[in-house]
Order: structure tokens, then sequence, then C-alpha cells
């Protein structure tokens, strides 16, 4: 590790958010009196660190905890569990599979087709991310003791006829579903973000959105209003959580939680939307 690495990683948390805030979105970060979201964000990094956030992002214990809120029927089915690459069985894994790291966000392998699965990047990607704490990075406290390991899970799809899944966020502040943020066309390079509330009207929320035509929209699923409803569920009690969902053939299934999208540097949202979601983020100070 350089020096400039260990002095930074060495660096108190409230110190490297200051540094980092101004370096990457252009003006100082207010600890004391917060009032955008990526603001607050920042600080609940400091200041709201409950025990269980760190089940919440451990992509393998969390599964049990969302089943025991809304059921295990939410739950992509895991196919394996392990603490080294080497450990994994391959003969035993069906033909499309997903391998990912519990501990990190990225530390990702997709395999649709075991004859043509680029074996030696598969282990250079998952290896690197077992020796990474990713609180390090962007100082996620809810990350930094989560036991690094590697699940596979069933590879899925929107559909029959799809290669991947559509990505549904949707924004939740203790317990009330603002949003729900559609994540299109993943995995052609072009990814695609898009607002919209219960009602299916579309928000204009970031750069993409407002530059929507008049009367845009896209289909929606027809699951929607039960994962609004599962989203409000699994946020009850919480400050702010984002939860991911998808669905695979008209059933719902549970992706992951996130407490700090974009870690709270996220300038693809309109300042008009920094300061909207910043008003709904209730503070334990501003209760």
């Amino acid at each position: 590790m350089s020096l400039k690495s260990k002095i930074i990683k060495a660096m108190p948390d409230s110190l490297f958010l200051r540094l980092f805030y101004k370096h990457h979105m252009g003006k100082k970060l207010n600890l004391k009196d917060p009032k955008t979201f990526n603001e607050k964000l920042q600080w609940l990094k400091l200041h709201d660190r409950r025990p269980e956030y760190t089940t919440m992002v451990d992509k393998y214990a969390v599964k049990k905890y969302v089943a025991d809120k809304i059921g295990e029927q939410y739950i992509i089915p895991t196919l394996g569990v392990w603490e080294k690459f080497d450990d994994i069985d391959f003969d035993k894994l069906p033909d499309r599979f997903v391998l990912k790291c519990t501990h990190d966000s990225g530390g990702l392998a997709i395999c649709k087709d075991k004859s043509n699965f680029d074996m030696q990047a598969a282990r250079a990607k998952i290896e690197k991310s077992l020796k990474t704490n990713y609180y390090h990075s962007l100082r996620e406290w809810p990350y930094k003791n989560v036991p690094p390991r590697i699940i596979a899970e069933k590879y899925m799809t929107d559909d029959e006829n799809s290669e991947g899944f559509t990505d549904y966020k949707f924004f939740c502040f203790d317990g009330k579903v603002d949003c729900v943020m559609v994540c299109l066309d993943r995995y052609t390079g072009d990814t695609k973000f898009y607002f919209f509330d219960k009602d299916w009207n579309l928000k204009r929320l970031n750069k993409r959105g407002k530059a929507a035509p008049e009367g845009f929209t896209i289909p929606k699923p027809e699951c929607m209003d039960q994962m609004f409803e599962l989203a409000a569920k699994l946020s009850e009690g919480i400050t702010f959580v984002r939860v991911d969902l998808y669905q695979s053939c008209g059933q719902i299934y549970f992706g992951e939680l996130t407490f700090y999208p974009d870690s709270g540097f996220d300038e693809n949202i309109l300042p008009e939307a920094d300061e909207y979601w910043g008003r709904l983020l209730k503070l334990k100070k501003e209760n």
C-alpha cells in the first residue's frame, strides 16, 4: 500500500468525507446543519450506525432478514456460499449463474454459459474484492464488519425472452416510498434511469428525466403496486434506505438494501431533487 493510501485509510471519517465532498461535488460539506439529500447521507454515515445495518448490507445474511419480514418467496435462490474462490465446485453449478461478493458493491461475475465463462477474469475480480474492505473507499460504515464471502445465485431475467433484469430502486423515507428509479438497458453500456411515482407519473429528478419529452412514459409492470408495498414494509423505521427489487416472469424478487445511493455523491440528480429529497429525509435531530 502506498503512503498516500495509508494516510487516506487512517484519516478520520468526518475529515475524509469533507475533503472528498469538496473535491467531488465542488462545494463545502455542511455536516453541522445539512440540508440536501447528498449532505444528509454523509451525516448518516457518521451518526446513524445501528448494528443491524451490517446484516442488511451483507448479501448473504440479508436474505434471512428480508425473508423474515416479507416472505421466502421473494428471495433469489442461493446456489452456494464460500470463503475462497478455489472452494467453488463449478461442476455442481448450473450452466448460468451469478457470483457475488457478500461484503461490497461491484464484486460480481455473471456466467451466461459455462463453456464460455472467463474463469481467470472472474477469479481476478472476485479475489481482489475479497481482499478489500469496502468501507474504506467512501466510509459507508455498514460494510465495515461484513465478513467477505462469495455466493452463487440463480441467473434470472425479466422474462424468457430477455437477457437480464430491469432494476427497480425504491427511494424510501421511514417507511414511506417517494418514487422508484427504473434502470433500463443495464447490459448495453447505455443504462437509462427514469423516476416514477406510485401513480406512474414521470418525476423529473435527474438529467435524463428532465430531458424526456412531454408525456413520456414506459410500461408499468403489473406487480408494481405490490413492489411499492413491499418496499414500504422493508423500510419501516429506517431514516432512509433504497430498496432494490426485480421482477421475473411476474414474480417479485428482492435485490439489496442501499443506505447511500452513489455514496451521497450523486451529480446526476438535479439540484432541486437534492433539495427535495433533503426535505423528505428527516434526521433524528430534526424530529
